[in-house]
Formats: C-alpha cells, sequence, structure tokens
C-alpha cells in the first residue's frame, strides 16, 4: 500500500463523522476497547493530560504541549479533525507521524480493522495511543473528540483532566441544554484526578462539582485563580498581562496565538500547568514556558485559528463553527480598521441558522459555499436563509470559486474573513500552506 491508498481505504472504508455526521458516531466504547486490547492496551504506558470541553480544545492542547516540552520532553499530541494532511493528527512536537508509519499500521492491522468495523475516529484514537507508546512520548496530549463520557479517547486514566468551556454545539448527540451537554463532558472526569475547568458558568458549574464529587477529584476553575488581559497585538505576537487571584503576581508574556477568544485558553492553560506543578508532574519555569510560547507555531504545527494569510486586503480564517464562537469572532471582526467586510462562509449540514445568522454583520458583503464533503450544507440553502437576516450575498458550489471572487472584489484596505467551518478553512489554507 501506499500512503494515498492507505489513507484513501481508512476514509472509503470506515465511517467518519466529518464527513458522513451521525452514522459515525457510536454511543459506545465497545470498539476502541477492542482494538485497544488486541494491540496490547498502549494507553497504559502513557502519561496523558485530557482536554475536552466545546470551544479552545485544539488551542489548548497546542498551548500545553509546547509548555510541556519546553524543557525539552517529548510530547504527542492528538487531535482532531486535520487540515491538510491526516497526520497533522498524530504528532510529536512539530513533527507529524510519518506516512510509512501509517501505511505499516493499517497494513499490519488490515484483519483486526474488518473484524472490529470500527468507525474512522476509533482507529485513529487507537493508531495514536500506539504511535506514542512506541515512541515513549514524555507526555500525551489527547483531544477529546466530541462529547467526552462516550468519546473514543475516554478509556485513558490521565494525570489531569481539561474542560475548556461548555456552549451548544452537537445537540443531537449531548442534549439541548447547557447542564446536560456539560453533564456529557463532565464524562472526563476521573477518580482521584484533578481536573481544570476554564471558565465558570451558573448553569453548568454544580454539574461539575458534583461529578468532581462522586469521583474524588479535585477540581479549580480556571477563571476563579487567574485573570488573563489582553494588551496588545504585535505581529503574529499577542501580549497578555497574567495575574493570579489573591498573590502580589503580575506578568507581561507574549504568546504566537491570536484571537478574540485565545484569553480564555491561555487562562485556562496557565491553571493547568500550575495544577501540574502543584501536584509535582512537572517543574514549572516561566522562562521555558515563555519561549515556549512564542514559539507555539514552530513548536507544534498550529494552524486554522485567526490565521493571517495577506494583508492589502487583510485576510483572515478561523475555525470558529458554533454560537459562542462565531459570536467572539464577529465582535472582534467589527472592531478592526477596515473599510470593508468580505466574508466566506460554509457550513456543516446539522448547524442551525437560525440561531448562527443572526450573529454575522448586515453590512459585510457575503460569498455562501460549500465545503466538499457530504455533511456541508448547499450553499444556496444558506443564502435563502441569511437574506432573511438581511445578508445578502453570492453562493458558490466550491470554497475556491468564492474564496477567489472575494479576493478580486475587495479593495486594499478591506478584510477577506473565512471560516463558518473547519472544513471551510482547509480548503482555503490549501492554497497558501505547503
Amino acid at each position: 500500500m501506499t500512503y494515498q491508498t492507505t489513507l484513501d481505504y481508512l476514509f472509503s472504508r470506515l465511517p467518519m463523522y466529518q464527513r458522513q455526521g451521525k452514522v459515525a458516531y457510536k454511543k459506545d466504547l465497545t470498539n476502541i476497547h477492542a482494538l485497544l486490547d488486541a494491540l496490547g492496551r498502549p494507553e497504559k504506558n502513557l502519561k496523558c493530560i485530557h482536554v475536552g470541553g466545546t470551544n479552545g480544545k485544539g488551542s489548548v492542547c497546542h498551548l500545553m504541549a509546547a509548555a510541556l516540552g519546553a524543557d525539552g520532553s517529548r510530547i504527542g499530541m492528538y487531535t482532531s479533525p486535520h487540515y491538510l494532511d491526516f497526520r497533522e493528527r498524530i504528532k510529536i512536537g512539530w513533527e507529524l507521524v510519518s506516512e510509512q508509519w501509517v501505511i505499516d499500521f493499517v497494513a499490519s492491522n488490515q484483519t483486526l480493522i474488518e473484524e472490529v468495523q470500527p468507525s474512522f475516529f476509533e482507529i485513529t484514537v487507537a493508531m495514536a495511543f500506539q504511535y506514542f507508546a512506541e515512541q515513549e512520548v514524555d507526555w500525551a496530549v489527547i483531544e477529546v473528540g466530541l462529547g467526552g463520557r462516550l468519546d473514543s479517547t475516554n478509556v485513558i486514566d490521565p494525570v489531569l483532566s481539561i474542560i475548556t468551556n461548555i456552549s451548544f454545539d452537537h445537540m443531537q448527540f449531548l442534549g439541548d441544554t447547557l447542564p446536560k451537554i456539560a453533564s456529557e463532558k463532565a464524562g472526563i472526569i476521573k477518580p482521584h484526578r484533578p481536573v481544570i475547568i476554564g471558565e465558570t458558568h451558573s448553569e453548568t458549574r454544580e454539574v461539575f462539582r458534583k461529578k468532581a464529587a462522586l469521583e474524588n477529584a479535585p477540581i479549580r476553575f480556571a477563571d476563579q485563580l487567574w485573570t488573563v488581559t489582553f494588551q496588545a497585538d504585535e505581529g503574529s505576537l499577542t501580549v497578555y498581562t497574567i495575574e493570579q487571584s489573591g498573590i502580589p503576581f503580575r506578568l507581561k508574556l507574549p504568546v504566537q496565538i491570536t484571537g478574540p477568544y485565545q484569553a480564555y485558553n491561555v487562562l485556562t492553560s496557565l491553571a493547568a500547568l500550575h495544577e501540574l506543578a502543584a501536584i509535582q508532574a512537572i517543574d514549572l519555569r516561566y522562562e521555558l514556558l515563555s519561549q515556549a510560547w512564542v514559539e507555539l507555531s514552530d513548536r507544534t504545527y498550529f494552524l486554522g485559528r485567526w490565521q493571517r494569510l495577506g494583508t492589502n486586503p487583510l485576510v483572515l480564517v478561523d475555525s470558529a463553527h458554533n454560537e459562542a464562537g462565531i459570536h467572539a469572532v464577529m465582535n472582534r471582526i467589527r472592531s478592526l480598521p477596515v473599510e470593508k467586510i468580505h466574508l466566506v462562509l460554509g457550513f456543516a449540514d446539522d448547524k442551525d441558522l437560525e440561531k448562527i445568522l443572526p450573529l454575522f454583520p448586515v453590512e459585510a458583503d457575503y460569498y455562501w459555499v460549500k465545503a466538499d464533503l457530504p455533511r456541508a450544507k448547499k450553499s444556496e440553502i444558506i443564502q435563502t436563509s441569511a437574506g432573511g437576516f438581511g445578508l445578502h450575498g453570492q453562493a458558490f458550489d466550491r470554497v475556491a470559486d468564492g474564496w477567489e471572487f472575494a479576493l478580486e472584489q475587495a479593495g486594499p484596505k478591506d478584510l477577506v474573513y473565512g471560516g463558518g467551518s473547519i472544513f471551510v478553512v482547509a480548503e482555503i489554507l490549501e492554497k497558501y500552506v505547503s
């Protein structure tokens, strides 16, 4: 098998949630346990950080991986989905798993795959655990895929669990209220293992406290411990001021991460790192941490979050795709010193347009697009719905067509933004990232 035929096998043979939606979502852990039993339970040899929540999981994973690797440790990181290359899901530092390793893993386990009939996500989780165990990483930072309680990653016994925040997303699987969603996310809280909650919310706080008490798990709310204040954008860096509650501590910290919501992710990561230091799992040194976060992209292969692709016009993409994320991004866009806003947007078919579309500015020009996957919403449907909210623009069958047209229409002092779906961002990035 070649690398491409291996990927073709994985993409075509196994149900993939990002492409097919709920048909690929498994509501139990039977398959992942069967896979890991056959592989000799590689996850038991890993020292893990487990990261769940609605928004910011990927950013927190990258921040944690960079920080944990600041002293030269080898840090494995499993995240999903990928933007340009399947191997982005499984990496050590900035280095993606090799094509040959992926080929060999699939070839040697093809009989197992045929017997278990796992989803695409289930096999990639097993693949990541096997790779990290073979490579003897010092830490493995593991991102939850969907939910928490029944997510395939939820077979690990982590040193620390992190839940970034709770907002509305994937309600067809997780529930239609914030407490119901929080209950599913809280499923990653493990007995006697500390948990960090990124943002305190009146509707979800007790859900987390009760679950933590049930598991005898120490619980900390990051925003009760730390204050992270945006100071300035300096090119590819954002400068934050960090203060610790009740302690005369103040630090100016530049981070190679930009975006309207990243202060929360920095705050959550800081609280998590201090918890690890408190339980003597790491030696936290701010001089190393600062350097690691200044070099975040180079150290961790960080893509797709408030990523600047050009100037004159300003060209940005961002992966925000639910109400909370889009609300934050649009507030930031409205504050940018640009003359006109051009928004290239596409959405997954399960998104509730009635809740998302009112978040966008009526003064912008719109280019509705459809990503190249079955569960992407047709651009004409988005166009029709958007008109009812005073959002007007053209519909395009391909992301590339809408993107190129938006760039042609934009003046040098305008903004061209692409988003609404991770897969819209991925197709745009193909033109910019080699």
